[in-house]
């Protein structure tokens, strides 16, 4: 269960951290590209750790707009090894998969990591779901929205979504949302390991990206844990007329909203700053 996982969940703000094992990160951190990609891994989990994350979330496919989907294979050589060491060298470690690919998130469950973090939400692979209640492992179920080419603009702040069609966002999200919790629970995950993700710049325009943060308590009535995933995006960017690497300020502004509207879990890039953040907030909130 996650209350087992996270034992202080609606006391006290988790910090997931962002490690990317791709050559094609929106955020120019990709691990992929160092010369020894699972060295830097193991030291990017440490220095994660000691900054104050407790959530490694390990990727190996860049979901930025317009990025090129990878096979399980490719994932898993890139994800697996990583998965292995940092479990291995930091046992105690609570390490989170990226993948909506279930033969990915068993391989990396038997490995050590302990949270399947969906990006489709169950919807992308059909096993994923009975996968993840025979593992007993937390699921992050996010919304995502599969955008045609034309409404993916690319340029120098990054890509993000444009034109795509009018209507009220924090209900389609929900809506989504509440599916895939349905999903979940037909396949036999107990309502316990179940985290919610709204999916910020998920196939999202800039202001359906604000709108749900503006409105991010609609989405934590459901009722389950919220992870919010704001870190660098690109909707901050286009606002700030910045690039990724710096969002730092806007990426606290927002999960500063979130953390004070609902989020549970924050996954961030930047750890060190956003736990000192959180720490803070959460502070002045038990008062």
């Amino acid at each position: 269960m996650i209350a087992d996982l996270l034992p202080d969940l609606g006391r006290k703000t988790y910090i997931m951290g962002i490690l990317n094992l791709t050559p094609d990160s929106f955020s120019g951190d990709g691990l992929y590209q160092a010369e020894q990609p699972l060295a830097a891994a193991l030291s990017q989990a440490r220095s994660f750790i000691a900054g104050g994350a407790h959530i490694l979330d390990l990727g190996a496919e860049s979901t930025r707009p317009g990025a090129e989907s990878v096979s399980a294979d490719e994932e898993l050589a890139r994800l697996l090894p990583a998965v292995e060491l940092i479990h291995s060298q930091l046992p105690e470690a609570l390490i989170s998969v990226d993948t909506y690919k279930a033969s990915v998130a068993e391989a990396c469950l038997r490995a050590g990591a302990r949270i399947i973090n969906d990006i489709w939400g169950l919807r992308a692979d059909p096993a994923m779901a009975a996968l993840a209640a025979a593992a007993d492992a937390g699921i992050v179920l996010m919304h995502n929205r599969r955008s045609a080419p034309q409404h993916t603009e690319i340029t120098a702040l990054g890509g993000r979504y444009v034109d795509l069609p009018a209507g009220d966002i924090v209900q389609e999200v929900v809506s989504g949302l509440n599916a895939s919790v349905e999903i979940a629970l037909a396949a036999g995950i107990p309502a316990g390991q179940i985290i919610l993700d709204p999916g910020i710049g998920f196939g999202k325009t800039t202001e359906q990206n604000l709108q749900l943060l503006r409105r991010l308590d609609e989405i934590r009535a459901i009722g389950y844990p919220l992870l919010l995933g704001v870190s660098r995006k690109s909707f901050i960017g286009y606002i700030l007329n910045l690039p990724p690497d710096e969002r730092l300020e806007g990426s606290l502004a927002a999960n500063a909203y979130g953390i004070l509207h609902g989020a549970d879990i924050v996954r961030v890039h930047d750890v060190s700053a956003t736990a000192r953040l959180a720490k803070m907030l959460d502070a002045i909130r038990q008062v």
